[in-house]
């Protein structure tokens, strides 16, 4: 809400939470704003969008609510806790022709931009192997993250969201014929139902014969607060986002020529509420729905895959067929 106050593009109207105390925090931000006390009363204050950060049990339904009043829609990830939900909501937006937006915000950190820059132009060659990291030593702070109900997953769709985001988002976004994974919590395999992962690891296999693999967790003990990385490796060349020192904040992207290692991009770089100005921008010129909407749902199948595939194999639809 601060990089969107700050870009001084749209007002902050109203805003809604049942802490008193984070709904005093939010008005220091934008103290002209009211403070109300629903998503109802947030909507009787004549506003032309929404911004839903609320547990991802709810993400769904309370944007479908707001698309369906004509409202443009920014949405905390997962915008579903599975592909059907999100699904659904992108489909309200289509029906109430309005622009929805999802906080896949490491798209746009300094580097990831410049990474996409060099993997499109086909400066590395054929890209071949993907290697994605997320791990993050403490974990949630809140109780419905570890309630399967309440948040759709564990680590995985926390933190392991981002990390499909950013393959599939990089290379436009190819079909996935293939996914395997193991869930740990606790140590062990993954087993009950009424628990959700803190430690998993997963394998793509994209059709064009990229090969992704992703590890996320929460309270690792590596060493540091957090270990966090994108590695795109091409025939002739890569490039990596890092993080810098176990921060969850400042990255370097680099690039490697064969032992050879260029900085790209290095601290600091504000990019935490980028995508939320970016949504707000583009409702600001007038933004209906966008077709790239779609896309959020191939992220949302691909967790999917990835919940189901524990211990085994999902082949995709060119594989079924």
């Amino acid at each position: 809400m601060q990089a969107i106050v700050e870009a001084d593009i749209a007002d902050v109207v109203a805003v809604a939470d049942p802490s008193r105390e984070m709904a005093a925090e939010a008005q220091k931000v934008a103290p002209d704003a009211k403070l109300v006390g629903s998503l109802e009363e947030i909507f009787d204050h004549d506003v032309d969008g929404v911004v839903i950060a609320t547990p991802s049990a709810m993400h769904s339904e309370q944007s479908i609510r707001a698309l369906s009043r004509g409202l443009a829609v920014f949405c905390q990830k997962p915008l579903g806790r599975n592909a059907a939900e999100t699904r659904t909501v992108i489909e309200a937006a289509r029906k109430a022709d309005t622009s929805i937006g999802v906080d896949f915000s490491y798209r746009y950190t300094q580097g990831m931009q410049r990474i996409a820059e060099i993997v499109r132009a086909g400066e590395l060659g054929s890209i071949f192997a993907i290697d994605l990291v997320f791990h993050n030593a403490y974990g949630p702070d809140k109780a419905w993250f570890y309630e399967p109900a309440q948040s759709g997953g564990g680590c995985v769709m926390d933190l392991g969201v981002h990390l499909v985001d950013l393959a599939l988002w990089v290379l436009d976004f190819p079909e996935v014929i293939e996914v395997s994974s193991k869930l740990f919590a606790g140590g062990e395999l993954l087993a009950s139902p009424d628990r959700v992962e803190d430690y998993a690891i997963a394998t793509l296999q994209l059709k064009s014969g990229v090969a992704v693999q992703l590890a996320c967790s929460w309270r690792l003990q590596a060493g540091r607060d957090a270990i966090i990385s994108a590695a795109f490796y091409g025939t002739q060349g890569g490039v990596a986002l890092k993080n810098v020192n176990g921060s969850f904040y400042d990255f370097v992207a680099e690039r490697y020529r064969g032992t050879a290692c260029e900085n790209l991009v290095t601290p600091p770089d504000a990019w935490g509420g980028r995508a939320a100005v970016d949504w707000v921008e583009r409702l600001a010129a007038g933004a209906r729905f966008n077709g790239e909407a779609e896309k959020f749902a191939i992220v949302s199948d691909v967790i999917d895959r990835i919940y189901l595939s524990r211990n085994s194999r999902i082949p995709g639809a060119a594989e079924k067929a």
